[in-house]
């Protein structure tokens, strides 16, 4: 399979719903996949039975805040600097690129990173959504080492990192986000073929592009929607309230909506830190992390990023299964309410929002 520039919007779209509200505003990275694929031709995406068992991926993502990623764009240097540095300092070159995470941007950008660097990518990811912290990935859950950490800033900088702990990646590399301006370009979990064998999340590529064609055309793109990713619908009606700070690398705050039609009376509200963790209604959870949680236009369906959320905006939430990977003891540790500091046991999201209904 080769991505060009027809397939790009159906490939957007299916990440705008994968990233949960984070990963970055797809707006900000179609136009440079574009710009790569017209440059430099289109992309090849492989799956890891094409590849050879010490062949090396390079996991790619933009770190920082999505408020400052949308207005900072990336430089068409940094890729190429951060591959660059990955072969210097391991001494062999790399065989593909993957997206750490599926969602957001970060499913887009690696299609013009690809594209740049004149490598395949994977079709796979390292979470199949998005998620705001370094440590997050199915790497870290499968117990894959660490590495290599590199990073690369729209300046021209490039810092390589040998963090002891996927913890201490995070802190090290957000500091140096913040330093970069809160938005810098990661390498992470650097791997062979024969590592990434379950441990990587295959088909993402894939996935989100399904995901992207399914309200193409629809008469009911919400329902399309709904029916290809199997969501429940939260709550519909409109954004009441949105409070956003951006600090440490990260988007903190909140967003109220207030139920419209059959929903008049209720009220939900989404935390979020970068993406969208836990909506409860009256003090109930009716979902949360690592489940996937989506606010979308009502009448298009288009997911809409935590930047781009607005007073006013006619929405619906809508949540879903995560990869049973992160239902593991291990990946709820990494990336289940407790991880974020919310004092809630983790419950399916399929047991959970019948609550509100």
């Amino acid at each position: 399979m080769q991505l060009n520039e027809a397939e790009l919007p159906a490939l957007a779209r299916g990440c705008a719903v994968l990233g949960t509200g984070g990963g970055g505003a797809v707006e900000t990275a179609i136009p440079s996949a574009i710009q790569a694929i017209r440059r430099h031709g289109p992309v090849p995406v492989v799956r890891l039975a094409e590849l050879a068992d010490d062949d090396l991926i390079v996991p790619l993502s933009g770190i920082g805040a999505p408020t400052v990623g949308h207005e900072m764009l990336m430089s068409l240097e940094q890729p190429q600097r951060l591959c660059e540095e990955v072969e210097r300092v391991l001494g062999r070159p790399i065989a593909a690129v993957m997206s750490a995470e599926i969602g957001g941007s970060n499913g887009v950008e690696p299609v013009a990173w690809a594209a740049q660097v004149g490598l395949p990518l994977l079709d796979a990811d390292g979470m199949g959504r998005a998620f705001p912290e370094v440590q997050m990935v199915s790497m870290n859950v499968a117990g894959l080492p660490l590495g290599l950490v590199v990073m690369s800033d729209v300046v021209g900088n490039v810092a390589t990192l040998r963090p002891v702990s996927a913890v201490w990646a995070e802190r090290l590399a957000r500091a140096v986000c913040v330093a970069s301006g809160a938005s810098s370009l990661l390498a992470s979990y650097v791997m062979t073929v024969a590592q990434a064998r379950g441990a990587v999340i295959e088909g993402s590529v894939s996935t989100a592009m399904a995901i992207g064609r399914s309200v193409e055309g629809a008469a009911d793109p919400l329902a399309a929607l709904r029916e290809r990713i199997g969501a429940q619908e939260l709550i519909h009606g409109k954004i009441c309230d949105v409070e956003r700070r951006t600090g440490g690398g990260f988007v903190h705050g909140s967003v109220v909506v207030e139920g419209t039609d059959d929903c008049r009376g209720r009220m939900l509200r989404v935390e979020l830190q970068n993406e969208n963790l836990v909506a409860l209604e009256d003090g109930e959870v009716l979902a949360s992390v690592p489940d996937l949680i989506s606010i979308v236009d009502t009448q298009t369906a288009t997911a809409i990023s935590t930047e781009m959320l607005r007073y006013g905006q006619r929405v619906s939430v809508l949540a879903w299964p995560c990869d049973l990977l992160w239902r593991t003891s291990r990946g709820l540790e990494i990336a289940g309410p407790a991880a974020f500091g919310y004092d809630i046991d983790y419950r399916p999201v399929e047991e959970l929002a019948h609550v509100g209904a």
